[in-house]
């Protein structure tokens, strides 16, 4: 159900309460103009939750550069966390995630030949970077990446992400919880969209969580639910392998690095019950310590064994030296799409769409609309030459 991976411990209440007065606090600076919010005149999107954790930002950011990317230049700015490099850095040939965070490297390796992936803590100076840059000037659309708390920007769209699971409205404040902001931060969302929703929800389901959501008349819900694409081998030469291979005798050891691996271990229990979780902190840096303890659990583990991992973990252990020939054999990593669930996705794009149009006098789609605009304006004017050029035909009687 919604809300079954919450957890709530009382007894950090009090200190909950001094943090969500700081929260406030900053949050009616921002509110009363005394610390300010920029606008850009450039469309700028931004994605992100108000709870720590994945909300599956990653997976809605990409569903965005597929939606965008063959149709204006898109860029996408990062905090690039835990990454080791300090201030603005552009994505390019042979980077790294270290260079960059694990993030912004899963999308560069997927995206980079379409789209700019740069990071910057200061999302201000990233945007100015991006429109400025001479190697990136053609910019018209930027992707903000986890940035709903980051106020000094004032996106165009403003996408708040709710994990099902962990339900904004039932949880609280940090540390008790695990909310950044008090739940009425939701106000300055555009857009709701509820994450991982189970495939199987009743419409009697999406009308409690639309209801218990609670939100403005202005404010667009949309659910979505977790697509897992095929396997892919992490290293050259691992073993070609798909789910669909995977059968209940198989072992898996599923490696994660992730705020919330308890969805991809349900759902991957759905091929076998003999799953092995070696689980980390988020965006952990694995030590040579984590890799002989990942190396002595797989060999120990009953042979037809694979390991699955997420693509932003693939993203650390590609350059990680010491695993063994047979880890290196057997690891796949799981690439996750979202799909919008009771058929919104083509609101969802418009709505995406005409706000990029409406807001980049010089992008793509605008030029191509002044194109087509153009071209009909001038196949309608060579019609009414010739209509006004065509011959009056007599008729000419002989008696």
């Amino acid at each position: 159900m919604e809300g079954d991976f919450i957890k709530i411990h009382k007894y950090l209440l009090p200190l909950s309460f001094l943090y969500g007065l700081g929260v406030r606090i900053r949050n009616m600076l921002f509110d009363m103009d005394i610390l300010k919010s920029r606008s850009f005149t450039i469309p700028v999107i931004s994605v992100g939750n108000i709870t720590v954790g994945g909300a599956g930002k990653t997976p809605h950011v990409e569903y965005l550069v597929r939606l965008l990317q063959d149709r204006v230049r898109v860029a996408v700015l990062s905090r690039g966390y835990k990454r080791r490099t300090k201030g603005y850095f552009l994505a390019g040939a042979n980077v790294t995630a270290r260079e960059i965070g694990d993030e912004p490297y899963q999308m560069y390796s997927k995206y980079g030949k379409n789209i700019y992936v740069a990071v910057n803590a200061k999302r201000c100076e990233g945007i100015d970077r991006l429109r400025y840059d001479k190697a990136t000037s053609d910019t018209d659309v930027v992707l903000l990446d986890d940035a709903y708390q980051h106020r000094y920007v004032k996106p165009g769209i403003n996408i708040l992400l709710v994990d099902y699971h962990r339900l904004i409205v039932y949880d609280k404040l940090l540390p008790a919880g695990c909310l950044r902001e008090p739940k009425e931060g939701k106000r300055r969302a555009d857009i709701v969209i509820v994450t991982k929703c189970p495939k199987d929800l009743r419409p009697m389901d999406f009308r409690v969580i639309t209801k218990a959501m609670d939100l403005y008349p202005y404010q667009k819900l949309f659910f979505t639910t977790l697509v897992y694409k095929d396997i892919k081998p992490v290293f050259s030469e691992t073993l070609n392998f798909s789910l669909r291979d995977l059968t209940p005798e198989h072992n898996i050891l599923v490696l994660t690095g992730i705020a919330s691996p308890q969805h991809l271990l349900l759902d991957l229990q759905k091929y076998t019950q003999n799953i092995t979780p070696m689980s980390y902190s988020d965006h952990h840096h694995f030590t040579p310590k984590d890799i002989a303890r990942i190396n002595n659990s797989f060999d120990a583990m009953p042979k037809k064994r694979i390991i699955i991992t997420t693509e932003k973990d693939a993203a650390r252990l590609i350059n990680i030296d010491g695993l063994s020939d047979d880890v290196r054999q057997h690891m796949y990593s799981l690439p996750i799409e979202i799909s919008f669930m009771l058929e919104q996705g083509e609101q969802f794009d418009e709505f995406i769409l005409s706000y990029v149009h409406k807001n980049s006098k010089n992008s793509i789609l605008s030029r191509r609309k002044n194109e087509e605009e153009r071209a009909k304006g001038k196949e309608q004017k060579v019609a009414e030459q010739k209509k006004a050029a065509k011959p009056i035909q007599t008729t000419i009687s002989f008696d």
